[in-house]
């Protein structure tokens, strides 16, 4: 025996009598909770039509009096409470007007009884409110549930379709105009507006999270899905949401992001150079890097085996044996920062703390070597290349 069977008896036979003699009468209390739910039915009416309304109201009213009468229960009347909460969660009411609804039921069953009731009867029905209550609880309790349940599960199929369209996206590189519409109706964009693509490796992909959480806080559309290994994060650019803004939220997290992506066709491919850039982050990346400012070592990247040949074939003339490992240094390192600005042999120069005849000499001395003249724009865009390989090669390679 619990303790609820000690502090609440089962209710009187009297009061059993009272709901069962209820039942007979159930089209009128639907009739009077209705009106007294018509206020609060306002917010929904147009979901839920008046003959569905009344038909669940009548279900409902016959698994109170019964549960009260303690009265056996058919399959259909036991399940009405999660019927209800499901049917109103796919209907779109909105939970709490559902449930104050609900808890009218209380007050027009207890009236109900309380009218049928003489004066030996109700001392006694008084002592068995709690029943009442207990069997409108219970109903209250089935229909948030129900509910509950109902919207976690459209929540959790909304996401599946929508990953599901986005990976269709991906698949079809966006040559699919159907796809392209589809995609955008099942993700809430605008198929012709501007999007911002960001890939992170899975060891950053919480501030991606965190960045599309506060997007969708300022109602911006995104798409955040997991694709290969990678996470990625598509945004909708607009008057509100600009690639600097996307950028700010980024700045803790360490990810590749693309060029603006002029339309949703294009998304596909700013994914693929999102995530480009996102395998060539620096170990010590502190926040997103721009595809724009990593497109050597994209490039290194993408060519594979291709880009040590390259470094093998246009640093060949710096070889160790002919010549000095010093040399080769204060070579490259003058090569590495006249590249790195503005071309200018004087800035160079300045750079290093040298005279630019120095800077002259050891810039002749590299092109006699390499058969590379950095001065040329077609050998510095050669040796840039080169230079990137030949450091992502050590790094590779790096005990």
């Amino acid at each position: 025996m619990n303790s609820e069977s000690i502090l609440f008896p089962p209710p009187d036979p009297r009061v059993t009598e009272l709901a069962r003699r209820c039942l007979e009468d159930i089209d009128s209390l639907v009739g009077l909770w209705v009106e007294c739910v018509r206020p609060v039915r306002a917010s929904y009416a147009d979901r839920v039509s008046e003959g569905e309304f009344r038909a669940t109201a009548w279900e409902a009213f016959e698994f109170l009096l019964r549960t009260v009468a303690r009265l056996p229960l058919s399959e259909r009347i036991a399940t009405v409470s999660e019927r209800v909460g499901e049917r109103r969660a796919r209907e779109g009411v909105p939970l709490d007007s559902l449930l104050e609804a609900a808890r009218l039921d209380f007050r027009v069953v207890w009236a109900a009884l309380v009218e049928k009731a003489d004066e030996k009867d109700k001392a006694e029905l008084v002592t068995s409110a709690y029943h009442v209550w207990e069997a409108v609880e219970k109903h209250v309790t089935g229909i948030m549930t129900a509910y509950q349940r109902t919207i976690l599960d459209m929540g959790r199929r909304a996401a599946d379709e929508r990953r599901m369209w986005f990976a269709r996206l991906l698949d079809s590189e966006g040559r699919n105009p159907t796809v392209v519409r589809d995609t955008a109706l099942a993700l809430g964009f605008q198929a012709d507006d501007r999007f911002l693509c960001a890939v992170a490796p899975p060891q950053y992909g919480a501030g991606l999270r965190r960045t599309a959480t506060a997007l969708r806080t300022a109602e911006t559309p995104v798409q955040l899905q997991e694709v290969a290994s990678d996470l990625v994060l598509a945004v909708q650019l607009g008057r509100r949401t600009t690639a600097d803004s996307v950028l700010a939220l980024l700045q803790e997290t360490p990810c590749g992001v693309a060029s603006a992506a002029a339309g949703l066709a294009s998304v596909p491919r700013a994914v693929v150079l999102a995530t480009a850039t996102a395998r060539v982050l620096p170990s010590h990346a502190m926040g997103p890097r721009r595809l724009e400012d990593s497109w050597l070592d994209v490039l290194v990247q993408r060519a594979e085996g291709f880009g040590r040949d390259l470094a093998d074939d246009v640093l060949s003339g710096l070889d160790a044996e002919t010549v000095p490992a010093g040399e080769t240094r204060r070579l490259l390192d003058t090569v590495r920062s006249h590249l790195a600005g503005t071309g200018s042999v004087a800035d160079t120069a300045a750079a290093l703390y040298c005279h630019r005849n120095t800077i002259q000499q050891r810039i002749n001395r590299f092109a006699e070597l390499t058969g590379r003249d950095v001065r040329r724009p077609e050998d510095a865009a050669l040796v840039a290349l080169a230079l990137r390989a030949r450091d992502q090669h050590e790094k590779d390679h790096r005990p």
